[in-house]
Protein backbone atom coordinates (compact mmCIF):
# COMPACT_ATOMS: atom_id res chain seq x y z
CA UNK A 1 0.00 0.00 0.00
CA UNK A 2 1.76 3.48 -1.10
CA UNK A 3 1.63 6.34 1.12
CA UNK A 4 -1.18 8.13 -0.45
CA UNK A 5 -3.18 5.03 -0.11
CA UNK A 6 -2.39 4.76 3.07
CA UNK A 7 -3.27 7.95 3.93
CA UNK A 8 -6.66 7.97 3.04
CA UNK A 9 -7.60 4.91 4.57
CA UNK A 10 -6.36 6.72 8.35
CA UNK A 11 -8.36 9.62 6.82
CA UNK A 12 -11.41 7.16 6.04
CA UNK A 13 -11.21 5.89 9.18
CA UNK A 14 -10.80 8.86 11.13
CA UNK A 15 -13.81 10.31 9.58
CA UNK A 16 -15.77 7.17 10.42
CA UNK A 17 -14.41 6.78 14.13
CA UNK A 18 -15.76 10.82 14.38
CA UNK A 19 -18.85 9.84 12.56
CA UNK A 20 -19.65 7.41 15.59
CA UNK A 21 -18.95 9.54 18.44
CA UNK A 22 -21.15 12.60 16.31
CA UNK A 23 -23.95 10.03 16.79
CA UNK A 24 -23.85 9.13 19.91
CA UNK A 25 -25.62 11.72 21.46
CA UNK A 26 -29.21 10.96 19.45
CA UNK A 27 -28.40 6.93 20.63
CA UNK A 28 -28.26 8.39 24.64
CA UNK A 29 -29.90 10.77 26.40
CA UNK A 30 -29.12 14.05 27.57
CA UNK A 31 -29.54 15.28 31.38
CA UNK A 32 -30.62 18.35 32.17
CA UNK A 33 -31.18 18.56 36.12
CA UNK A 34 -32.16 21.52 37.88
CA UNK A 35 -31.88 21.16 41.44
CA UNK A 36 -34.00 24.24 43.91
CA UNK A 37 -32.72 24.58 47.76
CA UNK A 38 -35.30 24.86 50.41
CA UNK A 39 -37.84 24.27 47.80
CA UNK A 40 -41.32 22.74 49.16
CA UNK A 41 -43.35 20.10 47.29
CA UNK A 42 -46.30 22.46 47.14
CA UNK A 43 -44.96 25.27 45.43
CA UNK A 44 -45.89 25.04 42.02
CA UNK A 45 -48.96 25.11 40.41
CA UNK A 46 -49.24 21.77 39.37
CA UNK A 47 -48.80 20.61 42.65
CA UNK A 48 -51.85 22.70 43.50
CA UNK A 49 -50.68 26.05 45.21
CA UNK A 50 -53.54 28.49 45.14
CA UNK A 51 -51.21 31.62 44.62
CA UNK A 52 -47.72 30.45 43.04
CA UNK A 53 -48.39 30.38 39.23
CA UNK A 54 -45.38 27.90 37.60
CA UNK A 55 -46.43 27.53 34.20
CA UNK A 56 -43.21 26.30 32.78
CA UNK A 57 -42.38 23.32 35.93
CA UNK A 58 -46.63 23.00 35.05
CA UNK A 59 -45.61 22.18 31.29
CA UNK A 60 -43.46 19.45 32.63
CA UNK A 61 -45.37 17.93 34.78
CA UNK A 62 -47.96 17.37 31.89
CA UNK A 63 -45.77 16.24 29.11
CA UNK A 64 -43.95 13.83 32.05
CA UNK A 65 -44.21 12.20 35.22
CA UNK A 66 -45.52 14.27 38.58
CA UNK A 67 -43.97 12.19 41.92
CA UNK A 68 -46.50 12.77 43.70
CA UNK A 69 -44.81 11.68 47.08
CA UNK A 70 -41.01 12.58 46.89
CA UNK A 71 -39.06 12.23 50.17
CA UNK A 72 -35.50 13.63 51.62
CA UNK A 73 -34.44 11.28 54.03
CA UNK A 74 -32.09 14.17 56.00
CA UNK A 75 -33.75 17.11 55.63
CA UNK A 76 -30.87 19.03 55.56
CA UNK A 77 -29.05 20.93 52.23
CA UNK A 78 -25.61 19.16 52.02
CA UNK A 79 -26.37 15.67 53.52
CA UNK A 80 -29.55 15.49 50.88
CA UNK A 81 -27.22 16.61 48.27
CA UNK A 82 -24.24 13.84 48.81
CA UNK A 83 -27.87 11.88 48.86
CA UNK A 84 -29.13 13.22 45.17
CA UNK A 85 -25.33 12.60 44.11
CA UNK A 86 -24.53 9.06 45.61
CA UNK A 87 -27.60 7.18 46.01
CA UNK A 88 -26.77 6.65 49.84
CA UNK A 89 -27.82 7.89 52.96
CA UNK A 90 -25.65 10.36 54.50
CA UNK A 91 -24.31 7.91 57.22
CA UNK A 92 -22.91 5.85 54.61
CA UNK A 93 -21.76 8.76 52.00
CA UNK A 94 -20.44 11.04 55.27
CA UNK A 95 -22.12 14.40 54.86
CA UNK A 96 -24.12 14.61 57.72
CA UNK A 97 -23.62 18.26 58.11
CA UNK A 98 -23.84 21.48 56.33
CA UNK A 99 -19.89 21.21 56.71
CA UNK A 100 -18.85 18.78 55.49
CA UNK A 101 -17.13 17.98 51.94
CA UNK A 102 -18.29 15.36 49.81
CA UNK A 103 -15.97 12.75 49.63
CA UNK A 104 -13.66 13.20 46.68
CA UNK A 105 -13.24 9.25 46.23
CA UNK A 106 -16.82 8.31 46.48
CA UNK A 107 -18.97 7.73 43.07
CA UNK A 108 -21.52 9.75 41.80
CA UNK A 109 -23.83 9.84 39.48
CA UNK A 110 -22.25 13.24 37.30
CA UNK A 111 -18.82 10.62 37.95
CA UNK A 112 -20.43 7.66 36.54
CA UNK A 113 -21.84 9.31 33.88
CA UNK A 114 -18.27 11.12 32.77
CA UNK A 115 -16.70 7.38 32.79
CA UNK A 116 -19.66 6.37 30.54
CA UNK A 117 -18.69 9.45 28.12
CA UNK A 118 -21.12 11.93 28.81
CA UNK A 119 -19.98 16.22 29.23
CA UNK A 120 -20.63 16.83 32.53
CA UNK A 121 -20.90 20.72 34.14
CA UNK A 122 -22.19 21.98 37.37
CA UNK A 123 -23.17 25.89 37.85
CA UNK A 124 -24.44 27.44 41.28
CA UNK A 125 -24.79 26.40 44.65
CA UNK A 126 -22.95 23.42 45.31
CA UNK A 127 -22.80 23.78 49.21
CA UNK A 128 -20.68 20.72 50.26
CA UNK A 129 -17.93 22.33 51.89
CA UNK A 130 -18.85 25.80 53.26
CA UNK A 131 -15.63 27.83 51.94
CA UNK A 132 -14.81 25.98 49.79
CA UNK A 133 -15.65 27.14 46.18
CA UNK A 134 -12.85 24.77 43.89
CA UNK A 135 -13.82 22.36 40.82
CA UNK A 136 -15.14 18.97 41.92
CA UNK A 137 -14.29 15.67 40.66
CA UNK A 138 -16.62 14.45 38.11
CA UNK A 139 -17.17 17.45 36.29
CA UNK A 140 -15.53 18.57 33.19
CA UNK A 141 -17.04 22.40 33.62
CA UNK A 142 -17.67 23.55 37.34
CA UNK A 143 -18.88 26.97 38.71
CA UNK A 144 -19.47 27.66 42.09
CA UNK A 145 -19.02 30.07 45.15
CA UNK A 146 -18.43 30.04 48.46
CA UNK A 147 -21.10 29.34 51.28
CA UNK A 148 -25.12 30.63 50.10
CA UNK A 149 -24.09 32.85 47.79
CA UNK A 150 -25.87 35.98 47.36
CA UNK A 151 -29.50 36.94 45.36
CA UNK A 152 -27.35 40.05 44.20
CA UNK A 153 -24.15 39.91 42.30
CA UNK A 154 -22.41 37.05 44.26
CA UNK A 155 -18.79 36.11 43.44
CA UNK A 156 -18.48 32.78 41.75
CA UNK A 157 -15.20 30.99 40.88
CA UNK A 158 -15.22 29.88 37.01
CA UNK A 159 -14.20 26.74 36.51
CA UNK A 160 -10.90 26.93 38.90
CA UNK A 161 -9.46 29.61 36.32
CA UNK A 162 -10.76 32.83 37.87
CA UNK A 163 -13.29 34.17 40.68
CA UNK A 164 -15.35 37.41 39.95
CA UNK A 165 -18.63 38.98 40.78
CA UNK A 166 -21.43 38.76 38.46
CA UNK A 167 -23.30 41.39 38.61
CA UNK A 168 -27.27 40.35 38.48
CA UNK A 169 -29.85 38.35 40.07
CA UNK A 170 -28.85 35.36 40.69
CA UNK A 171 -31.33 33.09 39.08
CA UNK A 172 -30.63 34.67 35.72
CA UNK A 173 -26.83 34.91 35.69
CA UNK A 174 -26.73 30.90 36.94
CA UNK A 175 -29.03 30.42 33.61
CA UNK A 176 -27.68 32.57 31.60
CA UNK A 177 -24.21 30.68 32.25
CA UNK A 178 -25.94 27.32 31.84
CA UNK A 179 -27.28 28.27 28.34
CA UNK A 180 -23.69 29.79 27.24
CA UNK A 181 -22.45 26.03 28.29
CA UNK A 182 -25.32 24.44 26.14
CA UNK A 183 -24.13 26.30 22.90
CA UNK A 184 -21.11 25.15 22.98
CA UNK A 185 -20.24 22.91 19.70
CA UNK A 186 -20.09 18.79 21.46
CA UNK A 187 -19.82 15.38 19.96
CA UNK A 188 -21.01 13.65 23.42
CA UNK A 189 -24.50 13.14 25.17
CA UNK A 190 -24.32 15.92 28.17
CA UNK A 191 -25.43 16.39 31.72
CA UNK A 192 -25.75 19.69 33.10
CA UNK A 193 -26.97 20.54 37.03
CA UNK A 194 -28.40 23.62 37.78
CA UNK A 195 -27.98 24.19 41.24
CA UNK A 196 -30.11 27.08 42.33
CA UNK A 197 -29.87 29.58 45.34
CA UNK A 198 -33.43 30.25 44.77
CA UNK A 199 -35.60 29.62 46.97
CA UNK A 200 -33.36 29.54 50.16
CA UNK A 201 -33.10 32.09 52.61
CA UNK A 202 -32.53 34.93 53.16
CA UNK A 203 -35.13 35.09 50.46
CA UNK A 204 -34.60 38.30 48.20
CA UNK A 205 -37.41 38.46 44.90
CA UNK A 206 -36.04 39.82 41.83
CA UNK A 207 -37.25 43.26 41.50
CA UNK A 208 -40.67 42.71 39.20
CA UNK A 209 -41.68 40.22 41.56
CA UNK A 210 -41.00 41.68 44.61
CA UNK A 211 -45.06 43.24 44.94
CA UNK A 212 -46.70 39.97 43.52
CA UNK A 213 -48.00 38.96 46.84
CA UNK A 214 -48.64 42.04 48.38
CA UNK A 215 -52.65 41.57 48.27
CA UNK A 216 -52.57 38.08 49.64
CA UNK A 217 -53.73 37.63 53.11
CA UNK A 218 -51.13 35.41 55.21
CA UNK A 219 -51.50 34.08 58.71
CA UNK A 220 -49.13 31.64 60.70
CA UNK A 221 -50.47 28.28 59.90
CA UNK A 222 -53.38 26.93 62.77
CA UNK A 223 -51.05 23.65 63.68
CA UNK A 224 -48.56 26.46 64.99
CA UNK A 225 -50.87 27.06 68.17
CA UNK A 226 -51.85 23.45 68.81
CA UNK A 227 -48.93 22.28 70.13
CA UNK A 228 -50.13 20.66 73.32
CA UNK A 229 -49.79 16.97 72.16
CA UNK A 230 -46.17 17.77 70.62
CA UNK A 231 -42.88 17.55 72.40
CA UNK A 232 -41.42 20.28 74.96
CA UNK A 233 -38.76 20.93 72.47
CA UNK A 234 -41.11 22.24 69.61
CA UNK A 235 -42.30 24.25 71.97
CA UNK A 236 -38.82 25.49 72.93
CA UNK A 237 -38.29 26.06 69.12
CA UNK A 238 -40.69 28.98 68.75
CA UNK A 239 -38.53 32.01 69.86
CA UNK A 240 -35.43 30.69 68.49
CA UNK A 241 -33.83 31.34 65.05
CA UNK A 242 -35.94 28.28 63.60
CA UNK A 243 -39.51 29.49 65.31
CA UNK A 244 -42.14 32.16 63.92
CA UNK A 245 -41.57 34.77 67.05
CA UNK A 246 -37.72 34.35 65.71
CA UNK A 247 -35.86 37.05 63.58
CA UNK A 248 -37.44 35.47 60.33
CA UNK A 249 -34.38 35.20 58.58
CA UNK A 250 -33.97 39.02 59.10
CA UNK A 251 -37.40 39.94 57.98
CA UNK A 252 -38.27 40.57 61.96
CA UNK A 253 -35.96 43.04 63.11
CA UNK A 254 -37.08 42.99 66.81
CA UNK A 255 -37.42 39.87 68.44
CA UNK A 256 -38.73 37.42 69.93
CA UNK A 257 -42.16 38.82 69.20
CA UNK A 258 -45.19 36.87 69.95
CA UNK A 259 -47.57 39.76 69.24
CA UNK A 260 -50.72 38.86 67.29
CA UNK A 261 -49.52 42.09 64.52
CA UNK A 262 -46.30 40.82 64.50
CA UNK A 263 -47.30 38.01 61.56
CA UNK A 264 -46.98 41.42 59.30
CA UNK A 265 -43.51 39.97 59.41
CA UNK A 266 -44.20 36.18 58.99
CA UNK A 267 -45.75 37.47 55.83
CA UNK A 268 -43.65 39.37 54.09
CA UNK A 269 -40.90 36.32 54.64
CA UNK A 270 -43.51 34.22 53.04
CA UNK A 271 -44.29 36.65 49.98
CA UNK A 272 -40.60 37.12 49.60
CA UNK A 273 -40.37 33.31 49.34
CA UNK A 274 -43.01 32.62 46.65
CA UNK A 275 -41.16 35.57 44.75
CA UNK A 276 -38.23 33.87 44.57
CA UNK A 277 -39.78 30.92 42.61
CA UNK A 278 -41.04 33.10 40.20
CA UNK A 279 -37.69 33.69 38.97
CA UNK A 280 -37.00 29.62 39.07
CA UNK A 281 -39.99 29.14 36.72
CA UNK A 282 -38.98 31.94 34.64
CA UNK A 283 -35.23 29.95 34.48
CA UNK A 284 -37.06 26.81 33.58
CA UNK A 285 -39.07 28.08 30.85
CA UNK A 286 -35.67 29.79 29.03
CA UNK A 287 -34.22 26.33 29.11
CA UNK A 288 -36.98 24.83 28.13
CA UNK A 289 -37.12 26.80 24.69
CA UNK A 290 -33.28 26.46 24.10
CA UNK A 291 -34.04 22.58 23.92
CA UNK A 292 -36.86 23.22 21.65
CA UNK A 293 -34.98 25.59 19.34
CA UNK A 294 -32.31 23.34 18.96
CA UNK A 295 -34.30 19.93 18.85
CA UNK A 296 -32.67 18.38 21.77
CA UNK A 297 -35.69 18.50 23.89
CA UNK A 298 -37.29 15.06 23.20
CA UNK A 299 -33.60 13.62 23.59
CA UNK A 300 -33.14 15.30 27.29
CA UNK A 301 -34.12 14.00 30.64
CA UNK A 302 -34.60 16.52 32.48
CA UNK A 303 -35.16 16.33 36.24
CA UNK A 304 -36.57 19.22 38.97
CA UNK A 305 -36.39 18.95 42.34
CA UNK A 306 -35.75 20.03 45.93
CA UNK A 307 -33.23 19.28 47.77
CA UNK A 308 -35.35 19.12 50.97
CA UNK A 309 -38.13 20.41 52.16
CA UNK A 310 -39.72 23.53 54.77
CA UNK A 311 -41.59 24.59 57.73
CA UNK A 312 -43.40 27.95 56.71
CA UNK A 313 -44.42 28.13 59.76
CA UNK A 314 -46.14 24.63 60.52
CA UNK A 315 -46.43 23.46 64.29
CA UNK A 316 -44.34 27.19 65.08
CA UNK A 317 -41.21 26.45 62.89
CA UNK A 318 -39.55 28.00 59.95
CA UNK A 319 -36.62 25.85 58.38
CA UNK A 320 -36.19 22.07 58.05
CA UNK A 321 -34.48 19.41 60.10
CA UNK A 322 -37.36 17.91 61.87
CA UNK A 323 -39.28 14.72 60.65
CA UNK A 324 -42.70 16.80 59.84
CA UNK A 325 -43.59 16.44 56.65
CA UNK A 326 -43.49 20.13 55.05
CA UNK A 327 -39.77 19.29 56.05
CA UNK A 328 -39.25 16.26 54.19
CA UNK A 329 -41.40 16.50 51.35
CA UNK A 330 -39.83 17.85 48.11
CA UNK A 331 -40.66 18.23 44.48
CA UNK A 332 -39.52 15.90 41.75
CA UNK A 333 -40.86 16.47 38.07
CA UNK A 334 -39.65 14.30 35.44
CA UNK A 335 -40.00 14.94 31.43
CA UNK A 336 -38.43 12.57 28.99
CA UNK A 337 -40.57 10.97 26.63
CA UNK A 338 -38.05 8.06 26.16
CA UNK A 339 -39.47 6.85 29.35
CA UNK A 340 -43.24 8.02 29.31
CA UNK A 341 -44.11 7.55 25.42
CA UNK A 342 -47.19 9.45 24.61
CA UNK A 343 -48.83 8.11 28.09
CA UNK A 344 -48.57 11.88 29.62
CA UNK A 345 -49.01 13.07 32.20
CA UNK A 346 -48.03 9.96 34.76
CA UNK A 347 -48.93 10.65 38.37
CA UNK A 348 -46.45 8.44 40.90
CA UNK A 349 -48.17 7.76 44.43
CA UNK A 350 -45.58 5.45 45.93
CA UNK A 351 -42.35 7.52 48.41
CA UNK A 352 -39.47 8.29 46.23
CA UNK A 353 -36.48 9.18 47.66
CA UNK A 354 -33.45 11.52 46.93
CA UNK A 355 -31.38 8.11 47.20
CA UNK A 356 -33.33 6.70 44.39
CA UNK A 357 -31.98 9.69 41.66
CA UNK A 358 -28.39 8.53 41.01
CA UNK A 359 -29.53 4.70 40.03
CA UNK A 360 -32.39 5.68 38.15
CA UNK A 361 -30.80 8.38 35.67
CA UNK A 362 -27.55 5.76 35.50
CA UNK A 363 -30.33 3.51 34.26
CA UNK A 364 -32.28 5.42 31.85
CA UNK A 365 -28.27 6.79 30.11
CA UNK A 366 -27.25 3.41 30.21
CA UNK A 367 -24.14 3.78 32.97
CA UNK A 368 -23.29 0.96 35.30
CA UNK A 369 -25.14 1.36 38.81
CA UNK A 370 -22.61 1.01 41.43
CA UNK A 371 -23.62 -1.89 44.21
CA UNK A 372 -24.87 -1.53 47.07
CA UNK A 373 -26.44 1.82 46.58
CA UNK A 374 -29.47 2.57 49.16
CA UNK A 375 -31.74 3.91 46.84
CA UNK A 376 -33.72 2.13 43.57
CA UNK A 377 -34.33 3.13 39.75
CA UNK A 378 -37.82 3.77 39.10
CA UNK A 379 -37.63 3.07 35.81
CA UNK A 380 -39.28 0.27 36.24
CA UNK A 381 -42.12 1.70 38.65
CA UNK A 382 -42.76 4.30 36.01
CA UNK A 383 -42.48 1.94 32.76
CA UNK A 384 -45.07 -0.68 34.22
CA UNK A 385 -45.39 -0.52 37.81
CA UNK A 386 -43.39 -2.38 40.51
CA UNK A 387 -44.91 -4.74 43.21
CA UNK A 388 -42.04 -4.58 44.75
CA UNK A 389 -41.60 -1.18 45.50
CA UNK A 390 -41.03 0.09 49.28
CA UNK A 391 -43.68 0.70 51.53
CA UNK A 392 -41.39 2.54 54.13
CA UNK A 393 -38.18 4.55 54.92
CA UNK A 394 -36.16 5.80 57.20
CA UNK A 395 -35.50 9.14 58.38
CA UNK A 396 -31.95 10.36 59.36
CA UNK A 397 -30.83 13.40 61.25
CA UNK A 398 -28.06 14.48 63.64
CA UNK A 399 -28.33 17.05 66.40
CA UNK A 400 -26.23 20.47 65.57
CA UNK A 401 -23.92 22.24 67.70
CA UNK A 402 -24.12 25.50 64.84
CA UNK A 403 -28.22 25.36 64.53
CA UNK A 404 -29.33 23.60 68.02
CA UNK A 405 -32.85 23.88 67.72
CA UNK A 406 -33.66 20.18 66.29
CA UNK A 407 -32.81 16.76 68.18
CA UNK A 408 -31.26 13.91 66.79
CA UNK A 409 -34.00 12.25 64.94
CA UNK A 410 -34.27 8.36 64.43
CA UNK A 411 -37.76 7.75 62.48
CA UNK A 412 -39.87 5.91 59.87
CA UNK A 413 -42.32 6.99 57.17
CA UNK A 414 -44.60 4.66 55.73
CA UNK A 415 -47.43 5.41 52.95
CA UNK A 416 -49.82 6.05 56.27
CA UNK A 417 -47.90 6.80 59.52
CA UNK A 418 -44.81 8.58 60.32
CA UNK A 419 -42.79 7.31 63.67
CA UNK A 420 -40.06 9.76 65.24
CA UNK A 421 -38.06 9.38 68.37
CA UNK A 422 -35.65 11.28 69.45
CA UNK A 423 -32.78 9.68 71.16
CA UNK A 424 -29.96 11.57 73.38
CA UNK A 425 -27.23 10.13 72.12
CA UNK A 426 -25.45 8.66 75.29
CA UNK A 427 -27.48 5.62 74.96
CA UNK A 428 -29.91 6.36 77.54
CA UNK A 429 -33.58 6.47 77.22
CA UNK A 430 -34.58 9.46 74.96
CA UNK A 431 -35.44 12.68 77.24
CA UNK A 432 -37.99 14.03 74.41
CA UNK A 433 -41.46 12.69 74.19
CA UNK A 434 -41.48 10.61 70.49
CA UNK A 435 -43.85 11.31 67.78
CA UNK A 436 -46.65 9.35 65.82
CA UNK A 437 -49.25 10.71 63.42
CA UNK A 438 -51.96 8.57 61.02
CA UNK A 439 -51.13 10.47 58.15
CA UNK A 440 -54.51 9.08 56.62
CA UNK A 441 -56.39 10.92 58.63
CA UNK A 442 -54.37 13.71 60.24
CA UNK A 443 -52.19 14.66 57.33
CA UNK A 444 -51.28 17.88 58.81
CA UNK A 445 -49.58 16.14 61.84
CA UNK A 446 -51.99 17.57 64.84
CA UNK A 447 -52.74 15.09 67.00
CA UNK A 448 -49.73 13.63 68.79
CA UNK A 449 -50.33 9.49 69.52
CA UNK A 450 -47.60 8.59 71.13
CA UNK A 451 -49.49 8.20 74.00
CA UNK A 452 -52.69 6.69 73.07
CA UNK A 453 -53.53 3.15 73.84
CA UNK A 454 -55.51 2.56 70.67
CA UNK A 455 -52.17 2.89 68.67
CA UNK A 456 -50.02 0.96 71.20
CA UNK A 457 -50.34 -1.74 68.58
CA UNK A 458 -49.36 0.10 65.78
CA UNK A 459 -46.58 2.03 68.14
CA UNK A 460 -44.94 -1.41 68.40
CA UNK A 461 -45.01 -2.48 64.92
CA UNK A 462 -43.33 0.88 64.03
CA UNK A 463 -40.51 0.67 66.24
CA UNK A 464 -39.82 -2.99 64.47
CA UNK A 465 -40.31 -1.46 61.50
CA UNK A 466 -38.02 1.44 62.49
CA UNK A 467 -35.30 -1.03 63.54
CA UNK A 468 -35.69 -3.27 60.27
CA UNK A 469 -35.40 0.13 57.68
CA UNK A 470 -31.99 1.05 59.85
CA UNK A 471 -30.55 -2.49 59.64
CA UNK A 472 -31.41 -2.08 56.13
CA UNK A 473 -29.22 0.84 55.25
CA UNK A 474 -26.03 -0.95 57.46
CA UNK A 475 -26.95 1.03 60.54
CA UNK A 476 -26.38 -1.28 63.48
CA UNK A 477 -24.24 0.58 65.60
CA UNK A 478 -25.72 4.03 65.49
CA UNK A 479 -23.56 6.78 66.36
CA UNK A 480 -24.75 10.42 66.37
CA UNK A 481 -23.42 13.89 68.54
CA UNK A 482 -24.93 14.15 72.31
CA UNK A 483 -28.03 16.37 72.42
CA UNK A 484 -27.31 19.48 74.03
CA UNK A 485 -30.71 21.02 74.43
CA UNK A 486 -32.67 23.80 72.54
CA UNK A 487 -30.95 26.82 72.65
CA UNK A 488 -31.46 30.51 71.95
CA UNK A 489 -28.55 32.04 71.29
CA UNK A 490 -28.38 33.25 66.86
CA UNK A 491 -26.22 31.19 64.51
CA UNK A 492 -22.90 32.35 63.41
CA UNK A 493 -23.34 35.34 60.65
CA UNK A 494 -21.21 33.51 58.62
CA UNK A 495 -23.06 30.14 58.40
CA UNK A 496 -26.51 31.54 57.87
Amino acid sequence: MNSRIRSLVILAVASLGSSLVAAEPSTRPNVLFVLCDDLRWDSMGCAGHPYLKTPHVDRLAKEGILFENTFCTTSLCSPSRASILSGLYAHTHGVTSNFTEFPTDMASFPRLLQDAGYETAYIGKWHMGENNDEKRPGFDYFVTHKGQGKYFDTEFNIDGQRREVVPGYYTTVVTDMVVDWLKRPRSKPWLMMLGHKAPHSFYLAEEKYQHTFDTVDIKYPDTAFHLESQPKWIQERLSTWHGIYGPLFEWRKKFPDARPEAVSDFANMIRAYWGTILSVDDSMGRLVAWLEQTHQLDNTIIVFMGDNGLLNGEHGMVDKRTMHEPSIRIPLVVRYPGLTGAKVPRRIPQMVLTEDMAPSLLELCGAKIPPKLHGRSWKKLVESGDPSWRKSFLYHYNYEKQFPYTPNIRGVRTDDFMYAHYPHGDGKPDRHMAELYDLKNDPEERHNLIADPKYAGKLKELQGELIRVMSEVGITDDKMPLDEGIKQQLPDKKIR
